[in-house]
């Protein structure tokens, strides 16, 4: 067949090519008619509230990659700092880890704080307000540091900066960093529950929209972030210092919010104003409500997860996988670019090549949605690549060459690619596959419940091991010479390489665990097939009478955290107990 008939056939209208097609050429045309067919199936609307929603992600992103990465490298700076001053051993990698740890945990206190406010008002209005007062909480750190005498980075040192001083720095103790980033950390939390809320509202609960939107966001959150991580360690911190390198999030959180407030309001409907003033809860009273229910979700998730086949695999192959994810981001990512390169601005370097590698894993799972329908080969391919990091304890690489940095970010690129993938695939096949499953519990939902328990447990082995890995680290390091010529490479065997393999090992293996799982590309796993249009619990609700025989959570009478008094509201994911 001619290679412009097949076109043709791909895209409705006559192309103008000469010869024949290679088995490659119609596999390339194949993923973009599949593209352009996933763009099709999103409705006018949809397309508009998507755009409008990856304008604000995008900038959203930037600033984000610019705090995070500052911050962190500005705490293992002031660390190392306060130990060459005072003469004692090193602690940095040991408080690094409690910082990072406690920043996640106080995303958990977030997202109860905002969940009566998706109750009450619509979910693009909060989600402005939630980026702003993140802002806010972003220019904490820069106030206290400006206070105390911190100042810009000296010009003569952009070009040559002195080994170990950072006398720019503002004079206050390095431990008040950890209450102030967990304040960032509530607002943080904040924004990331309603920002993985946003999507089932934008395109409703058809896995392969999810999946497309997803895919679509990711791509470019993921396009962002690597552009942010490598601005943010080769322009803004060589030039202002990490104590102002975010100077540019505030500013960016306050253009995301404007732009987000244009995104229409979805299906969000406010109470009758029948009700009586009485019968609506306080802030307060429905936040502690909510912190009682959160508690509430994480055992129900837990009973969910652990007393079916089904699902108990996604405890290492969403839980697990994550938590790797974030320590070679948040853990390793520091340690190499200070310990083993001297620079920990360097770090960033390297997370924007696992940003590149997310960006190329979410891209893959978009032109793939059709070929690969499970998030199995993604997940086998991520507990693969995490063995890459076994080099890490038996490289040598010369100090001060920027270079090497470019060489891990290159490594990390193909752990990050595996990750990406499998959680793009996995997030979108626990939406629809739980929003199919009617609870037994009145008060929660079993997608809230599930997700509760799984980015819970993260969040405390993540506090727990980063705190205690950190400080294995530091004892390696001061024993080793410390200052003096210390090193961290027989730690990084056992925190890197053997932990790293264990996790492969409990990801790979959990692949199987599902009833049909054992092929390479299995096409349904469970038994379930979930490519087509599903009401998901709002729509169980108002529809129960239209579609009958669709399980849907069961009504009661006593009230609910999950919905409204008149049940017009949004049944939710928007609810406390789904923290990401």
């Amino acid at each position: 067949m001619p290679c412009m008939d097949q076109i043709s056939v791909l895209f409705n209208h006559p192309l103008v090519f000469d010869g024949d097609c290679t088995a490659a050429d119609i596999a390339i045309m194949g993923y973009v008619a599949d593209l352009k067919d996933g763009l099709r199936a999103f409705t006018p609307q949809e397309r508009r509230n998507i755009a409008i929603y990856i304008a604000g992600i995008m900038i959203y992103k930037f600033g984000l990659e610019a705090f995070n990465g500052s911050v962190v490298a500005l705490a293992t700076n002031r660390y190392d700092y306060e130990s060459i001053q005072s003469g004692r051993p090193s602690r940095t990698f040991e408080r690094v880890g409690l910082l990072t740890g406690l920043n996640q945990a106080c995303q958990c206190i977030g997202s109860i704080l905002i969940g009566p406010l998706v109750k009450r008002y619509p979910t693009k209005n909060v989600l402005a307000c939630a980026v702003l007062v993140f802002g806010l909480c972003s220019a904490l750190l820069l106030i206290i540091d400006a206070a105390t005498g911190g100042t810009f980075m000296p010009a003569a040192y952009r070009e040559n900066h002195p080994k170990n001083d950072w006398s720019y720095y503002g004079d206050y103790n390095t431990d008040a960093m950890i209450p102030v980033y967990c304040i960032s950390g509530i607002a943080y939390g904040m924004v990331e529950l309603i920002r993985r809320v946003i999507p089932r509202d934008i395109v409703g609960g058809h896995v392969q929209k999810l999946r497309k939107m997803d895919s679509i966001v990711h791509i470019f959150y993921e396009i962002t972030g690597t552009a942010g991580a490598f601005i943010t360690a080769l322009v803004i911190i060589p030039q202002l210092g990490n104590n102002k390198a975010f100077i540019v999030t505030p500013v960016c959180f306050t253009f995301c919010a404007t732009i987000w407030f244009f995104i229409s309001e979805l299906d969000f409907k406010r109470r009758k104003s029948t009700l009586h003033q009485h019968e609506k809860p306080a802030y307060w009273k429905a936040a502690f409500r909510g912190l009682f229910l959160f508690g509430e979700s994480i055992w129900v998730g837990g009973r969910i997860l652990f007393t079916s086949r089904k699902f108990i695999w996604l405890v290492p192959g969403y839980a697990v996988a994550l938590y790797a994810h974030r320590y070679l981001e948040n853990g390793i990512a520091p340690q190499v670019a200070r310990r083993y390169l001297g620079h920990s601005a360097w770090s960033q370097i390297m997370v924007g090549g696992s940003n590149l590698g997310e960006l190329l894993g979410a891209l893959a799972v978009l032109l793939l949605t059709n070929t690969i329908q499970t998030p199995m080969p993604w997940l086998r391919l991520d507990a693969i690549m995490l063995l890459i990091v076994w080099y890490i304890p038996f490289w040598r690489p010369p100090v001060d060459d920027v270079g090497q940095a470019w060489i891990v970010a290159a490594t990390f690129a193909p752990i990050s690619f595996g990750w990406a993938a499998g959680d793009v695939s996995l997030a979108a096949y626990i939406q629809a596959s739980l929003s199919r499953l009617e609870s037994k519990n009145k008060n929660v939902s079993a997608l809230g419940a599930v997700m509760a328990f799984l980015y819970s447990f993260y969040i405390v082995t993540y506090a727990v091991s980063g705190t205690l890995l950190g400080r294995y680290l530091d004892r390696v390091y001061n024993e080793s010479g410390g200052t003096d010529g210390g090193n961290i490479r027989e730690g990084l065997m056992f925190t890197a390489g053997m932990q790293m393999t264990i996790i492969s090992v409990l990801v790979f293996a959990a692949t199987f665990v599902p009833k049909g799982a054992l092929a390479f590309n299995p096409k349904m796993i469970s038994e379930e097939k979930l490519d087509e249009d599903e009401p998901v619990e709002l729509k169980g609700r108002r529809d129960q009478e239209e579609i009958p025989d669709v399980p849907v959570f069961k009504e009661s009478s006593k009230k609910s955290y999950c919905t409204s008094d008149d049940g017009s509201e949004p049944h939710i994911e928007k609810k406390a107990s789904e923290i990401i």
